[in-house]
């Protein structure tokens, strides 16, 4: 198996990193009693939502830049609504991200593979 380019070593780094910082981050609240629970599943699901894309980046699955990318869009919404620092940084994370995803070293990371399932298939 060849080995991811560093573009996306870090991109996916980054989101499970970012996820598994975000799970223990609301540790407490998952034990105390909330009236918000579906904020709290929400949350959940987010934070694994991102652990899962970098993982399938590492597996060269190539739609997981895409939910990368809308990942980091339904932040940037939502920081719309919290500050405009906020926003912004989301916004220049969104920019740096689609840039490394979309990288020609890293298009061709996940064009191969594509290549090596269509060669194996006809086999």
């Amino acid at each position: 198996m060849k080995s991811p380019p560093l573009s996306i070593i870090v991109v996916s780094v980054l989101f499970i990193v970012t996820g598994c910082v975000g799970v223990a981050y609301h540790v407490q609240d998952y034990f105390e009693p909330r009236d918000k629970l579906v904020d709290l599943i929400w949350v959940l699901f987010l934070r694994i939502l991102a652990i899962v894309c970098g993982v399938l980046l590492l597996l060269r699955i190539s739609w997981a830049r895409w939910l990368a990318i809308s990942w980091l869009v339904y932040h940037i919404i939502i920081s719309a609504f919290n500050s405009t620092p906020e926003m912004i940084a989301h916004i220049v994370l969104l920019v740096i991200v689609s840039v490394l995803l979309f990288l020609r070293v890293s298009s061709a990371y996940f064009r191969n593979k594509a290549e090596t399932i269509t060669r194996n298939e006809t086999r």
